[in-house]
């Protein structure tokens, strides 16, 4: 159920995107009277799901749910129409246009996005706010992992600035140190200051392990039991905070899931707290690594903040939130190809995408990641690679300073080089969804 919830939001997001950003184009070129011949959703090779024909374009909805397209007369593009480019040109084609209409008909499709981006975060923090988790909030520090602690962070540890920039925000720190230049981690760690050295082979170490969590840490502090037998059987008793275990002292709920899967179906000794008195309370596991506990959540011990906007206030908030995503993406790429942090392994394909979306339906989590995806949407698409909307506007421009047009001959085997990249690419990034599924 939980991956068909995903797929369901993964096709619905992407429909919406690709519809806006295939509109894009078809605005710009109903605009300046260029002939759209169709406008689908998905792909339809050999045949169509839906179609319908109103004016001079079809509208349909292919089978393979791969993007969309607008066929604009005249226009060299992953159709390959060669006939239709062999006869004269027609008023009503591309290529019959000016170069500047022809760059704004290319330039359509991701301004749509970038537009619908900002639009959504728009609305979102309108209608739902800006949650977040002050780092001031958190009172027990974090849970480090193996990683983490290689750097020097240590459980309980609060992180307080990077590069000497104190941190408000606790969900920007993870993304701060892998995309910015780091140098510096500073950590109050039972109230004395510390700072610690992070380096690019800390920053690839943290990239190749697709690790480095740090998470807001709180105790283990039982709020109910999953069975009224177990509360008769096991000792424990509402309100029991759970120190330890076999002797190894754990202060935080965090560090349990892990230790309690390694004894799992095994009896274990809990060191417990009980108001003043500290006991060792005899319990079995089950099968699966459980007290049969229920757990006081993390809200009992740290509050969230929410920052309210009305409509219009929420509009340059959303902008700025916008450029703060798109800037952030844009930081990844000099880690993609940067061999030393690996990071290109990362690079994930449709399962990738669609495991950042949660395993239940929440709107505003659905219009977040959106949002984002409409970023990553038009920033790809306008990367200078033939057979995107950047590689047309990449000889566009060549064109308007050149004063000279690409031969048709030669935008046809740009056409086929870009298809035959983003074809490896498309390959390369499901085939680390695949690997990373048997790792």
């Amino acid at each position: 159920m939980d991956i068909a919830i995903k797929a369901a939001q993964l096709l619905l997001s992407l429909s919406i995107l690709v519809i806006f950003h295939e509109f894009g184009h078809f605005f710009f070129a109903k605009l300046f009277n260029t002939r759209v011949e169709k406008f689908y959703l998905f792909f339809d090779p050999w045949f169509s799901l839906f179609k319908f024909k109103k004016g001079e374009t079809e509208y349909g909805i292919g089978w393979l749910p791969l993007g969309g397209y607008v066929k604009i007369s005249g226009m060299i593009d992953e159709s390959m129409d060669k006939e239709q480019m062999a006869l004269e040109p027609q008023p009503w084609e591309f290529r019959s246009k000016t170069a500047w209409q022809r760059l704004l008909i290319m330039l359509g499709g991701v301004t749509v996005n970038f537009l619908l981006a900002f639009t959504i975060y728009w609305l979102v923090l309108y209608a739902w706010g800006d949650k977040y988790l002050p780092n001031a909030n958190l009172n027990y520090g974090v849970v480090a992992d193996s990683v983490a602690q290689k750097v020097g962070i240590a459980n309980g540890d609060k992180i307080i600035a990077l590069n000497g920039n104190e941190i408000t925000d606790f969900s920007e720190i993870r993304l701060s140190i892998i995309l910015d230049d780091t140098k510096t981690i500073t950590v109050d760690r039972n109230g004395q200051k510390i700072d610690l050295p992070f380096t690019m082979a800390d920053k690839a170490n943290m990239i190749k392990s697709q690790s480095f969590f740090i998470e807001p840490a709180y105790p283990f502090v039982i709020a109910g039991f999953s069975d009224p037998e177990i509360e008769k059987t096991s000792g424990l008793k509402i309100n029991d905070q759970i120190i330890g275990m076999n002797g190894k002292y754990m202060a935080f709920f965090n560090q349990y899931p892990e230790e309690l899967m390694n004894y799992a179906g095994q009896e274990v000794n809990l060191h417990v707290m009980r108001g003043s008195d500290s006991l060792v309370i005899q319990t079995i596991l089950s099968e699966n690594g459980k007290i049969g506990v229920a757990v006081k959540s993390p809200a009992d011990f740290f509050q969230l903040e929410t920052k309210e906007y009305g409509f219009f206030e929420a509009l340059p908030a959303g902008i700025a939130k916008g450029f703060d995503k798109i800037r952030d993406y844009l930081k990844q790429f000099p880690l993609i190809f940067n061999p030393e942090t690996e990071a290109y392994k990362s690079v994930g394909g449709f399962i990738a995408i669609g495991n950042i979306f949660p395993a239940f339906w929440d709107w505003e989590a659905f219009w977040s990641m959106t949002a984002l995806l409409s970023i990553m949407l038009a920033v790809v698409n306008i990367l200078p690679i033939p057979a995107l909307d950047g590689g047309h506007v990449m000889f566009l421009l060549y064109e308007i300073i050149v004063g000279k047009k690409p031969s048709d001959k030669f935008l046809e085997y740009a056409q086929i080089t870009g298809m035959v990249m983003l074809l490896a690419l498309l390959v390369f990034a499901n085939g680390n969804d695949i690997i990373k599924l048997f790792n």
